[in-house]
């Protein structure tokens, strides 16, 4: 017999009823019942009851076990009498009477228990990980995204794509995000950067001859946490296709994402064939909002002109002066109380917006509330046609400048949905975002800079570039968007030389910096570079939204907590003097930190 187990805790059926079996595990729970005393014993698999008489020998043993401590079982598998049977349990109708019994390793008293549903704080589940890991819920969700990634590396080499790895010790990059630097021992004042995605690697694959290309790519990106991106690092599936356009694209991933989402979608629709697309300008005026919630059913309109020159003289006076106005309807919210539109402003005004106006249109009809007192009917009339109000809806209003007024407006449109309670459920609404604009200006400088991923191909090309105001200029990117979570970025690639240089130019970058950040990369384009393209869907969010998880830690083995920090292994760490002159450094900390750094307290710098 095997030393530690002839089953798993979750393989014994009553088919196994009077051999005797060897089981090992985790003390899961255990129950006195008297002269009975029975043991839930865990392992990953499953769980397995066993139970020992008070008269046993043994029984001292078990009892000086403490839950999760670990141990081995030898006994005969017995069914359970009818009245026992768990039926939640795959081994629910039998149990194992313990003959013999290893304590192979003793558990301390725990700081956290795994048996239950109790919740606790943050702090205590990441500094004991590994318990934390054995509860049910986050055990499932690891399994979950094992199999996901498995899906989707047979999906992805099943369309003919090559898995290559790319380097992770690598330049910096300016792609939006802070590096993480690595200092080079062998080159003094020199740093490697960790890469925030393997963009430039991946359009030299397509540039060396490879055709189709992916990997589950770790990025690393130093920046703030937030429910749906943990900081520090992340995994994405990273692609690329060569001689490929933006329907190539499409057309490649949407049958792994629909394919993935449906084999573990368990029982939730996904959206069949080809995801809808929307430009960027009109997920902006319908939604609010660039990662549209497609099963929020409102859709927001533009009502701007109904209220020029209007005889509602704030709204007038603003549109006349460059501001827009969002209609929000409100399906069916006529006959909430006045408290609920009270609510609703005073919350809008706690967001930092002036407040949030409304008009009623009562089932009788009349339009109702202060607006629709000071404006004219024709002009009420015109408001209910555009935002395709009827009567018993409300609608309400934001107005302010145009990029102000969309975002509050989509804002807006969310809480409007969760207050009526009219979110679909059970399904996952995919779609692209597409026709990103190529650059905006930064409020604070005024200077041009990109909008999204500044290695995309222009439309339009050099023309555009040379023509057109660059706030006029579209690119071929493109986002995945489902259930208004973004899962990921993409583009046809700008694989012209003179077109990157010109891009650049735009957003301040001169010909030599492009040649010092991208040399590799606009030496490889003068040698002959194919039309290329990807994308880089996120694994970390793909198994959040199909583990139904609100907080992206919940499908991350080892995260980091909100100030980047490893509360398990005491990362990041305080460097001592050797590895310091090793590396050629020097600390030059701010004045608060050098006598907790110099104390060694790593775990108290934030």
């Amino acid at each position: 017999m095997h030393p530690f187990r002839t089953h798993t805790c979750a393989a014994i059926r009553p088919t196994d009823t009077g051999a005797t079996v060897r089981l090992s595990g985790w003390v899961h729970r255990k129950r006195d019942h008297g002269n009975l005393v029975f043991v839930d014993l865990r392992d990953h698999y499953g769980l397995t009851q066993c139970v020992i008489d008070i008269s046993s020998p043994l029984f001292e043993v078990i009892e000086t076990a403490r839950p999760e401590s670990v141990i081995t079982v030898t006994g005969p598998v017995v069914k359970r009498s009818d009245e026992t049977i768990n039926a939640n349990l795959p081994t629910g109708e039998v149990e194992v009477r313990i003959e013999e019994i290893t304590i192979e390793s003793p558990a301390e008293v725990l700081p956290m228990q795994v048996a239950g549903d109790a919740d606790f704080g943050e702090d205590i589940r990441l500094r004991y990980r590994f318990l934390d890991l054995r509860r049910e819920k986050i055990h499932a969700n690891i399994m979950l995204r094992s199999a996901v990634i498995s899906s989707i590396r047979r999906r992805m080499t099943d369309s003919g794509f090559l898995e290559i790895q790319t380097p992770i010790l690598t330049a910096s990059s300016p792609e939006g995000a802070r590096d993480y630097l690595v200092p080079s021992r062998n080159h003094p004042g020199r740093f490697y950067a960790l890469p925030q995605a393997p963009q430039q690697f991946k359009q030299l694959l397509m540039v060396s001859g490879f055709d189709k290309y992916f990997q589950i790519a770790p990025c690393f990106r130093d920046e703030d946490a937030r429910a749906d991106r943990s900081p520090g690092e992340f995994y994405q599936l990273d692609l690329e296709m060569a001689f490929v356009e933006q329907d190539d694209v499409f057309a490649a991933l949407e049958p792994v994402l629909s394919g993935v989402f449906e084999e573990f979608s368990d029982g939730r629709e996904v959206t069949k064939g080809a995801f809808p697309r929307i430009a960027y300008a009109e997920s902006m005026l319908k939604y609010g909002s660039d990662k549209p919630d497609l099963r929020n059913p409102i859709v927001i309109s533009d009502v701007s002109e109904a209220y020029r020159d209007s005889g509602f003289g704030l709204f007038s006076k603003l549109v006349g002066q460059g501001s827009i106005v969002r209609a929000i309807p409100a399906p069916g919210a006529s006959d909430r109380p006045r408290s609920f539109f009270d609510k609703l402003n005073d919350w809008a005004r706690e967001e930092g917006a002036g407040g949030l106006g409304y008009i009623v249109f009562g089932a009788d009809g009349e339009a109702r509330g202060p607006i629709a007192k000071n404006l004219e009917a024709e002009r009420v009339a015109q408001i209910k046609s555009i935002s395709g109000a009827t009567d018993g809806d409300a609608v309400f209003f934001v107005c302010g400048k145009q990029k102000d007024a969309e975002k509050f407006a989509g804002v807006v449109r969310e809480r409007l949905c969760d207050e009526l309670n009219i979110r679909a459920e059970g399904r996952f609404d995919f779609c692209w975002i597409i026709d990103y604009p190529m650059f905006e200006r930064d409020e604070e400088t005024g200077k041009i800079e990109f909008s999204h991923n500044p290695f995309s191909m222009p439309q339009g090309g050099l023309e555009a570039l040379e023509t057109m105001d660059p706030l006029d200029i579209l690119a071929y990117q493109y986002d995945i968007v489902c259930n208004g979570i973004e899962l990921s970025s993409g583009a046809i690639r700008n694989h012209r030389p003179e077109i990157m240089i010109k891009a650049f130019g735009m957003a301040g970058y001169g010909p030599e910096v492009v040649e010092e950040k991208f040399g590799g990369m606009l030496r490889a384009f003068r040698y002959g570079a194919p039309p290329h393209g990807g994308s880089a869907p996120g694994i970390d969010r793909m198994v959040m939204l199909l583990a139904d998880e609100p907080n992206i830690r919940e499908v991350i083995a080892f995260p980091m907590n909100q100030r980047a920090e490893d509360l398990l292994m005491g990362a990041p760490g305080v460097a001592d003097e050797r590895h310091l002159k090793e590396l050629h450094l020097k600390l030059n900390l701010p004045k608060e930190k050098r006598e907790t750094v110099k104390a060694g307290t790593a775990d108290q710098i934030d």
